[in-house]
């Protein structure tokens, strides 16, 4: 069941360039049209940077601020439970996808392996899932921005125009081809969302009254070691955890890149192992000092200055968040429209009309997404749950099945356990993606239909302020 078969000239290499960019693109001089990964990114004088870093910066992001909100609603255990069972889950597709890759050298996308498996039907339906949820991640950016002006400014303007801002901010960033030169942005990303929750833990332990909580009077903060939340509530709570490991698909050009592909499975391991201890640590110390206080996102939980504070120091991480990924969706649809065509690597005006115009029509795309559902843990659950359990959950237990299905080894013991845990995988996958669209859908309705938490491009303050 396992062929090596080269990918069509139809085929787009360049989907996973959210945090993996490159210095530059070059079309394959054998089959016309489908575009060579070069250099890294996080190369310079000719060192890679350690891949275990690379993973850890592919991570870790927008993720992490609804992680205290997943324990409010699940209670400590049950909370910490399903964050380590998704963890080790996730490391097990990202394991997968290094396996696929060293069978499957022409493979630089989650794209590019549906179409090894399903044809050129299968690659087009995975790659538009694949931008969808680039765009959509893209989207959550821009909302959580419009959060971060109105908290630092005070609401002072409309919150649909601090969402155009970040859109366009985000856009004159993501328009720069050559933004795998500037590597830097990627740990300044890095950098500045590890600072505001690292500041927002601080801060939650030492202030006397969380933001969320009554300006007045005696409060008590509630923890729960066992929560019982509805059945809509914690699968809600579990696609959020999914969306916070969503960065699989970057793991093709990881392993694609290594000088030594066999040092790939310990990196994996020791990435997700540390990503998930600071998951645990971020989510558990604030959701015990915060309780039920827990803000959306959770760098609005530790008082009214320091929240001021947290997000002026997430602001760039936003915003570098936003552009890569933006980056990342335009770079895939520049590529399809101009495949086969000489103006994809020539600095011609079509060239640049085209790019543009698929940066611009990208951001668009996103603004349409944040404003349509301005509930950020809502969004993150909805993207978490249709899109990120496919790209990340069903599609790694399936390749592994449909590249194993036929080894040397089948009807042994160990091939049994594993094809019964990748087909394990694979099912719970299709529940949660259909049950968390569900949740995520008939939460979003009730906040729609209430008005409490907003509503769809409105100009009302997004910040808790």
């Amino acid at each position: 069941m396992s062929h090596s078969s080269t990918i069509d000239i139809e085929s787009s290499t360049t989907q996973s360039y959210a945090l993996n960019d490159r210095k530059s693109d070059k079309v394959n001089q054998e089959y016309p049209g489908q575009t060579e990964i070069t250099h890294p990114v996080d190369s310079e004088n000719g060192q890679s940077v350690p891949k275990d870093v690379l993973e850890l910066k592919t991570q870790i992001g927008l993720g992490v601020l609804g992680l205290p909100a997943v324990l409010d609603t699940l209670g400590f255990v049950p909370g910490v439970i399903v964050i380590v069972a998704l963890a080790v889950i996730i490391t097990w597709s990202d394991l997968v996808v290094g396996y696929f890759k060293l069978s499957h050298p022409e493979v630089y996308t989650v794209a590019d392996a549906a179409h090894i498996m399903f044809g050129p039907i299968g690659r087009e339906i995975i790659g538009f899932a694949f931008w969808l949820e680039v765009v959509a991640i893209a989207g959550a950016s821009f909302l959580s921005i419009s959060v971060a002006f109105n908290t630092i400014t005070e609401h002072a303007a409309c919150t649909v125009v601090w969402a155009v801002i970040g859109a366009v901010i985000v856009a004159v960033f993501a328009s720069i081809q050559t933004l795998g030169r500037i590597s830097w942005l990627g740990w300044v990303g890095l950098i500045s969302i590890l600072s505001a929750v690292i500041t927002l833990m601080i801060a939650a332990g030492l202030t006397d009254r969380p933001s969320l909580a009554p300006i007045d009077g005696d409060f008590e903060i509630i923890t729960q070691v066992v929560a019982q939340p509805s059945f809509v509530d914690a699968i809600n709570a579990v696609s959020i955890v999914v969306f916070a490991y969503a960065g699989t698909p970057n793991f093709f050009n990881i392993v694609g890149e290594m000088r030594e592909p066999a040092q790939y499975s310990k990196s994996v391991v020791a990435a997700q192992t540390l990503i998930t201890m600071i998951y645990l640590i971020v989510g558990c110390v604030t959701y015990h000092f915060v309780g039920q206080y827990i803000a959306s996102p959770a760098l609005g939980s530790a008082g009214f200055i320091v929240k001021k504070v947290c997000y002026g120091l997430a602001l760039p991480g936003l915003i570098v968040g936003g552009l890569l990924y933006a980056h990342t969706a335009a770079k895939y649809v520049f590529v399809r429209v101009l495949r086969n065509s000489r103006h994809l690597s020539k600095n011609t005006p079509v060239h640049y009309m085209v790019w543009y115009g698929c940066v611009g029509f990208t951001c668009g795309i996103g603004f349409i997404i944040a404003e349509a559902i301005p509930f950020f843990n809502d969004l993150l659950s909805l993207i978490g749950a249709l899109l990120g359990t496919l790209i990340c959950i069903q599609m790694e237990a399936y390749m592994w099945m449909w590249d194993n299905w036929r080894a040397t080894n089948r009807g042994t013991r160990k091939w049994n356990l594993m094809m019964a845990m990748n087909a394990v995988f694979f099912v719970l996958g299709c529940f949660l993606m259909v049950a968390g669209t569900y949740a995520a859908v008939v939460v979003i309705n009730d906040n729609l239909n209430s008005g409490d938490a907003g509503s769809p491009f409105s100009c009302a303050d997004n910040s808790g302020n």
